[in-house]
């Protein structure tokens, strides 16, 4: 904070008041230091070894497996695919969909519930995949 010294007045001429301003000064300086550091460490930081990338496409004719999604109605009915199913034969059901190709330990497998399906009849679907050696499991929701 700045002082006053001198004011215009005769019978006051010896009392010093408070001046409320803000002295922008070092506050313009320590900017000016900042701005000329970040100038010169910019060029630093730029990469100077060429690469040559490879463009960021899938080679062809190859394409990810389709998705295999369990749909759960608000009656308990069981679903994979359009394929309807029963609890007690979820596993073999959902490795015959998969086929011979694709390892059912590494799939990842969508679940899909019904809003009023009861929360035993869920986790019936979810500790049978589990049983069964399906630990990949990704919920999926309505976007709002």
């Amino acid at each position: 904070m700045a002082a006053k010294l001198s004011s215009s007045g005769g019978a006051d001429r010896y009392q010093e008041d408070q001046n409320a301003d803000i002295n922008v000064t070092p506050f313009v300086d320590v900017m000016l230091v900042l701005l000329i550091i970040f100038m010169v460490a910019a060029p630093m930081a730029a990469v100077t070894v060429k690469v040559a990338l490879p463009p960021a496409v899938a080679p062809p004719g190859v394409n990810p497996p389709k998705p295999v999604y369990i749909s759960i109605q608000s009656n308990g009915s069981i679903f994979i695919q359009d394929f309807r199913t029963d609890l007690s034969t979820l596993g073999d059901d959902l490795r015959q969909q998969l086929g011979g190709t694709r390892n059912p330990t590494k799939e990842r497998i969508f679940i899909r519930a019904d809003k009023d399906v009861m929360y035993g009849d869920f986790m019936g679907v979810m500790n049978m995949l589990q049983d069964n050696g399906f630990y990949s499991v990704a919920l999926v929701g309505e976007e709002q």
